[in-house]
């Protein structure tokens, strides 16, 4: 098979790296202050052309430029310039308007001229928003907090000011609340404004530095974007920067992040690094600051570039590092949490498969079950190439953790996929090999030919032929999900868990320099859509993902995260059905009397009924956007906000020591081996007792074959 991405492509990571990154040359290294406009250059008209015939004649959808897909691009790129509606007038919307027609024929024209001036207005209104911040916070006492009054923090729908005077007022409300949110958290009144001041000093700064590959870059993202939300443009200074910043060590916290709407985001926590191993950080959650060692005071990073917020996050081996982490669950009003981590260099042991044995009681008898968890789906191609004895392989050593749980005779394995993001094909492939006798496990389907190739399993060994679940989650994507898909539409075992992310697309990387061998400057990369996956019974593993067999309690809605969350996510549809014999390991009367002793005990069990009350308050808490600007009900709203909160983290599977709650300090991950209760393992482990049980029943015993 041809050599394809089927994970996302991090923007910046810490102390990892997937693989190699070409060097590019800086189009335009210097900086521009914000009187000055920004223009485009020549190379990037010729980035623009390229761009634009390879999205418009190889992207998987085959989207040809009109008037529809330029108002989706005219949309997009507002947005993406502006996404809360806190710098553009209204008036200036209408004035735009007359575009919205044509950024279709922009790109194939290799017009700039119109993207640029758009984004010079954003600049303009930026300047005006940044004199009115620094005016008002020169005043002595710049807010009230005993005046009663409120914010909306979800501006992403919310209608463009009319006037300045609309938007003055917006901002003085949206910087009363950051106030209020430093206020308390302990600042000192003085403090609360200085630390406001350089807050919004280092965005002027931020902006200042933007070069015209970047407003460029944005623009053509617009684009890309619009057509699926893995294609991409990448600018020679990204590529460039990745590699200056991040090929250098593997020392770090092992997270990737991204800059949305001012913030330091977490796009993935690497299996192996400080972060994974202590279960302080998520993805989505938000740095706000960043501390050196135990004692070095916090810098507030709302607003900074992301390459400058690794500066200060990254370090040597060994060093100590705080972060003031805003979670990516918190309620509105929940206050910041501060952890400590320590740098090291990513073990990349840790990445590996690992096995423990859990008890589970059922009808007066204990049973063992066997977990195996993969925290995402490794192959070193390169040892495999040179035929070393042991390289690194998901199945190889999931096989001898099943050799191993065997030897201490486990009723059941678990193997849990919950936030692995995915990984090798190959490995998936092959992992599903060790269950099943032989046949298909996953179909791509091209983009341009419309062939379609299977993959199969070839090996009619089986490494594991007794009861087994697959646990999976919203975070569980890409080989996760034809791993976890195969099993399925084998009826090999039972998926429990929530709905998966559904990224069932193939990404490939094109050097633009390759179709014009003899341009001397660098034009950038674009990482492009070809194909799509397809389980082995047709149905595509994109946009739907791996429904559940059994569905645990979840605090998320299925469009909340995942490729349904995504406006330009490609569509589900289905191809036809591979040959292949299902098992007879799982049964509709088996699933249904699985069902069945599930819902006894959602009905039942105080643990569960517990879980399933703190969830539904939770996700209803996060519905209100609406915040008090008056300091005694925002103190209530956050005490409420973190009870939630720390409710649901001693239901959940993530559970954080209870000491990373209290007084928001700094909290290093746990040095004790002993666990916190996984309830969600527990009870994907009763399930699989009742499978266990079930199948010695011959009556719900079958066979289907196709």
């Amino acid at each position: 098979m041809k050599k394809y991405l089927i994970t996302l492509i991090p923007v910046v990571l810490l102390g990892w790296q997937r693989g190699p990154v070409q060097e590019n040359r800086v189009l335009i290294p210097t900086e521009s202050s914000l009187q000055d406009d920004i223009k485009p250059v020549a190379a990037q008209h010729r980035a623009e052309e390229l761009t634009t015939r390879i999205l418009s004649n190889y992207h998987y959808r085959k989207i040809k430029l009109n008037d529809s897909l330029s108002s989706a691009i005219f949309d997009r790129y507002i947005d993406g310039i502006d996404h809360s509606r806190l710098y553009y007038l209204a008036s200036d919307l209408e004035d735009f308007e007359k575009y919205r027609l044509s950024f279709d024929d922009y790109l194939q024209n290799k017009e700039l001229a119109v993207p640029f001036d758009i984004y010079n207005v954003f600049r303009k209104r930026y300047k005006e928003r940044s004199e009115y911040i620094q005016a008002l916070l020169k005043e002595p006492a710049p807010f009230d907090f005993s005046v009663d009054e409120s914010i909306n923090t979800d501006r992403e729908k919310a209608p463009w000011a009319k006037s300045t005077d609309e938007l003055n007022d917006t901002w003085r409300k949206y910087l009363k609340s950051e106030a209020l949110d430093l206020k308390l958290s302990g600042k000192a009144d003085t403090s609360v404004v200085t630390t406001l001041r350089d807050r919004y000093k280092n965005r002027d700064r931020a902006l200042g530095r933007i070069r015209t590959e970047q407003v460029f870059q944005m623009f053509m993202n617009a684009y890309a974007e619009s057509l699926d939300p893995h294609t991409s443009y990448m600018a020679p200074t990204s590529a460039d920067r990745f590699k200056q910043e991040m090929s250098q060590s593997l020392e770090g916290i092992g997270a990737l992040l991204r800059e949305e709407d001012n913030y330091i985001k977490i796009v993935e926590v690497i299996p192996g690094g400080p972060a994974f191993k202590g279960k302080q950080l998520k993805k989505e959650d938000k740095i706000l600051a960043v501390a050196q060692g135990d004692e070095g005071k916090m810098v507030d990073i709302v607003g900074w570039f992301v390459d400058d917020a690794v500066k200060l996050i990254k370090g040597p081996k060994g060093t100590v590092v705080r972060l003031q982490i805003l979670s990516a669950d918190a309620l509105p009003g929940t206050p910041p949490k501060e952890y400590r981590l320590v740098r090291e260099k990513i073990k990349l042991e840790e990445q590996r498969a690992k096995k423990e044995v859990v008890s589970v009681s059922a009808s007066n008898k204990t049973y063992k079950v066997g977990v195996i968890d993969i925290p995402l789906f490794y192959r070193d191609f390169e040892g495999a190439q040179q035929k070393e004895k042991e390289f690194s392989s998901t199945t190889r050593d999931v096989q001898k953790l099943i050799t191993e749980l065997q030897q201490e005779n486990v009723d059941g394995i678990v193997i849990d996929l919950r936030n692995n993001g995915g990984g090798s094909l190959t490995e998936a492939v092959s992992l599903t090999g060790l269950f099943i006798n032989k046949g298909p496990v996953v179909q791509v389907k091209e983009g341009q030919t419309g062939d379609i190739e299977v993959q199969p399993d070839t090996d009619p060994a089986i490494a594991y032929n007794g009861p087994m679940a697959v646990m999976v989650n919203r975070f569980s994507a890409s080989a996760s999900e034809i791993f976890a898909a195969a099993i399925q539409d084998y009826k090999r075992g039972i998926i429990v868990g929530e709905q998966t992310y559904g990224k069932g697309t193939v990404q490939t990387l094109i050097d633009l320099n390759q179709w014009v061998p003899k341009e001397t400057d660098q034009l950038g990369q674009v990482k492009l859509t070809v194909a799509k996956f397809y389980r082995i019974n047709g149905s595509s593993t994109q946009l739907k993902g791996v429904t559940p067999d059994l569905d645990l309690p979840t605090a998320f809605k299925t469009n909340e995260y995942g490729e349904g969350s995504q406006a330009s996510a490609l569509p589900w549809d289905q191809i036809a059905t591979a040959r292949f014999e299902s098992t007879n390991m799982i049964t509709d009367k088996i699933l249904g009397q699985l069902k069945d002793k599930y819902k006894h005990r959602l009905n039942t069990d105080e643990e569960l009924k517990t879980l399933v009350k703190t969830l539904d308050e939770f996700k209803k808490a996060r519905e209100n956007k609406i915040v008090s600007l008056q300091e005694a009900k925002r103190k209530v709203e956050r005490d409420e906000a973190e009870k939630k909160r720390l409710a649901m983290k001693q239901l959940g599977e993530d559970s954080e020591d209870e000491e990373d709650t209290l007084d928001g300090k700094a909290v290093e991950a746990p040095k004790s081996d002993k666990k916190k209760k996984d309830i969600y393992l527990t009870e994907t482990g009763r399930m699989l007792v009742d499978l266990i049980q079930l199948s010695k029943e011959p009556s719900l015993a079958g066979a289907k074959k196709k």
